[in-house]
């Protein structure tokens, strides 16, 4: 396969993430034109990256980290977007790696960004943590910019498993807001530092959209 060939085959099976729509908000019945793919959330998660390094003075490697983030969905092209209430970590993991690995097979220079993707997948270097707490975070903005666009019904859940969890339901009775439970949710289960959860914080005391 020649390098133009491998360059255009490569961009037509990322391109495909434009289309696939964030199953978490599908499951939640959000209510709008249309809603975040999968595409939009890697271009989100990479500028609240770009903000909070510049903002934070971080000591990584920032190129490294955007890379990261650019390449960790990859194995959605091939398996979907599958939330934590539908797979365990340990499933998707595996599932991912074999997707990411049949993707890149025979493109670019594959090795290089296969292993970005195996250390962002194992959160053990600073980049990979960073980036992990950016994915994260993103998708708890996410949901607090629908929520203020009052686009989800807590009263039209009946077939949403994530809606039915102990731990989503605890916090929906504490926070009182769809929004505010799910940046609640990130405070407790994702292991932020304390610039993440002032962020977060932030967030969940403010109404985002008239920062």
């Amino acid at each position: 396969m020649s390098k133009e060939e491998n360059v255009i085959k490569f961009y037509v099976l990322c391109n495909k993430l434009k289309n696939v729509v964030r199953t978490g908000w599908k499951d939640w019945n959000v209510k709008r034109d249309r809603i975040e793919s999968v595409a939009e959330h890697i271009y989100s998660t990479q500028m609240l990256a770009l903000a909070i390094y510049k903002e934070y003075k971080y000591d990584i490697d920032i190129e490294k980290v955007i890379m990261m983030i650019a390449i960790h969905e990859l194995g959605e092209i091939v398996i979907g977007d599958l939330t934590q209430f539908q797979i365990s970590r340990e499933e998707k993991k595996l599932l991912e790696k074999d997707a990411v690995h049949k993707i890149l097979s025979g493109l670019l220079n594959s090795s290089d960004i296969e292993s970005l993707f195996l250390e962002f997948d194992e959160r053990k270097t600073k980049e990979a943590i960073f980036s992990y707490h950016c994915d994260k975070l993103e998708c708890d903005l996410q949901a607090k910019l629908y929520d203020e666009e009052g686009t989800v019904d807590l009263n039209n859940q009946e077939e949403n498993k994530s809606f039915h969890d102990d731990k989503v339901q605890k916090l929906l009775k504490k926070e009182k807001s769809w929004g505010k439970m799910w940046l609640a949710f990130g405070q407790e289960r994702y292991g932020y530092d304390k610039n993440f959860l002032a962020i977060s914080n932030f967030a969940k005391d403010n109404d985002i959209t008239k920062v």
